[in-house]
């Protein structure tokens, strides 16, 4: 029995490192090399850009970025501020959406087809096309049914605050398909004699979902936590992000931009550790021993 028992874990330990296989010879061959670049770049300053001369400048883009940069720490915050507010957002709203879309109800497959539509086209190239083309803050909150006019009567403090977050709930819409067909796998995966059992005690709706729903689902809110985030801090909209590619490809400052990067990325990565060490303890595996 031990001897078929360690033969199915060995498949199992097989099978997925078949898995990780294709990601993990992509990310040698296409990701190591220039990880490892930009660390090396950020301690140099790019002195002939034709042939690429690199000057050692220690810990001076670093020093840089802190204290002679007055626009980095203000985009920075603003970013990260972004990020903590529209993380919550979308995943209440998308939790909200998928348990509706869960239960039988007509055109449910074309209801779930139009909340991942906007991740097809409001996404990389595509959005950022439509937003040379025009299409704004203003086109987004006309499209959900605020007239101009409805504003001029607010004043200009208030309606200021209410067209931000008009503005806001509208990015949220569109950020948000993803994570409602993961909480749709996650939410399918619960089993109906749970809620029947439930029900037989005399549980409410409310207290089912407190006790039932919520744990059982609670790995996809992680994995809906880490993809927002990691989402939010790389968008191709992302302020951070564009200014680090103009300090790299606009001013040619190539080993200022590799430490900017850097910065980010660290912030990034000790955000996410964060995130799985603070919910270590709430999450549900109901496969573990």
């Amino acid at each position: 029995m031990r001897g078929k028992s360690l033969s199915l874990e060995r498949k199992k330990m097989l099978a997925g490192y078949v898995y990780i296989a294709p990601w993990a010879i992509g990310f040698v061959l296409f990701m190591l090399f220039p990880l490892i670049y930009s660390l090396w770049l950020a301690f140099h300053e790019v002195v002939g850009v034709g042939n690429f001369d690199l000057e050692p400048v220690g810990w001076g883009n670093f020093n840089k970025a802190f204290v002679l940069d007055t626009q980095f720490i203000p985009l920075f915050i603003s970013v990260v501020q972004d990020a903590v507010i529209n993380t919550p957002l979308i995943l209440v709203f998308s939790l909200f959406i998928a348990i509706l879309l869960n239960h039988k109800i007509r055109g449910r497959a074309f209801f779930r087809a139009a909340f991942f539509l906007p991740v097809l086209i409001g996404s990389g190239l595509a959005m950022q096309q439509l937003l040379y083309a025009g299409v704004g803050k203003d086109t987004l909150v006309n499209g959900i049914g605020v007239p101009q006019e409805v504003f001029l009567y607010m004043g200009p403090t208030f309606s200021q605050i209410v067209f931000d977050m008009l503005s806001r709930l509208t990015v949220v819409f569109w950020k948000t398909g993803v994570q409602i067909l993961l909480f749709l796998a996650g939410l399918q995966g619960i089993s109906l004699s749970l809620y029947e059992s439930a029900r037989c005690d005399g549980a409410t709706e409310w207290e089912m979902f407190w006790k039932i729903t919520l744990p059982l689902i609670s790995p996809i809110i992680l994995l809906n936590l880490v993809y927002t985030c990691v989402d939010s801090f790389t968008d191709i909209n992302n302020r951070m992000m564009i200014y680090i590619k103009d300090t790299a490809f606009t001013k040619i400052e190539m080993g200022y931009a590799s430490g900017m990067g850097w910065i980010y990325f660290l912030f990034i990565f000790l955000l996410l550790i964060l995130v799985f060490v603070s919910t270590k303890r709430l999450v549900v595996y109901t496969g573990e021993k």
